[in-house]
């Protein structure tokens, strides 16, 4: 993940696989980047083998964790699982990462707006209002990931705008930010983070090129 803040800064998150949490998040010890996982099981403890809680990725020093990509969606998790996921994201003291979008079908078929709304509003059921600056929300329009097809910086800022708008519901429109992802390369960082209601980007397969993935930082200043 790669955010603007106000003035000069970039925020800059890394989020490896299970395995190399704790070395990743120990490599980056007092660097200003920070370490999230890739999903959490909702539930703290229990009888639910093979799963990862919030506390055991706390556990590893990340701080963060996505929730709700879309390969976890396709796999079988519901928007209300999502949902309880952040809650219990939140309550551990990780920051979130949210992502929500559409299909091609979908978009052909008129219904993103609908459809990420809805994912926004009923993500978001549980989050209180002060909880506004340790959640993020990605707009990743799944047709654009891993594909080369990129939404048009109109189209993903369009979206995005949606999305705001639909977090508003919640939190603080202006505070709240949201990310595109889809196929961001350093060749169309800096335009897509320069519409309005982009803040930032939800970097893929381009981050596992160093240069590239420092280029893209470069384009969020």
């Amino acid at each position: 993940m790669v955010r603007r803040e106000p003035g000069p800064a970039v925020e800059v998150a890394v989020c490896p696989s299970f395995p190399s949490l704790e070395a990743v998040a120990t490599a980056l010890d007092g660097h200003a980047a920070w370490v999230a996982a890739q999903t959490i099981h909702d539930a703290p403890q229990g009888a639910h083998t093979g799963e990862v809680s919030a506390g055991m990725v706390l556990g590893t020093g990340a701080t963060g964790v996505i929730l709700g990509h879309s390969e976890r969606r396709a796999a079988g998790e519901t928007d209300a699982m999502v949902a309880s996921r952040i809650r219990a994201a939140l309550d551990a003291g990780l920051r979130v990462i949210l992502c929500v979008g559409e299909s091609l079908a979908q978009r052909e078929a008129g219904e993103t707006d609908d459809h990420v709304r809805t994912q926004v509003n009923e993500a978001l059921e549980a989050v209180e209002a002060g909880e506004v600056d340790r959640v993020a929300i990605a707009y990743e329009p799944i047709w654009a990931i891993g594909t080369g097809r990129t939404a048009t910086p109109e189209i993903a800022q369009d979206t995005c705008a949606v999305v705001r708008t639909a977090a508003g519901g919640r939190l603080d429109p202006a505070r709240v930010k949201v990310l595109y992802g889809g196929s961001v390369t350093p060749a169309n960082a800096a335009e897509l983070m320069a519409q309005p209601d982009i803040d930032g980007a939800l970097v893929g397969g381009a981050s596992l090129d160093p240069e590239g993935f420092a280029t893209i930082v470069e384009a969020a200043g």
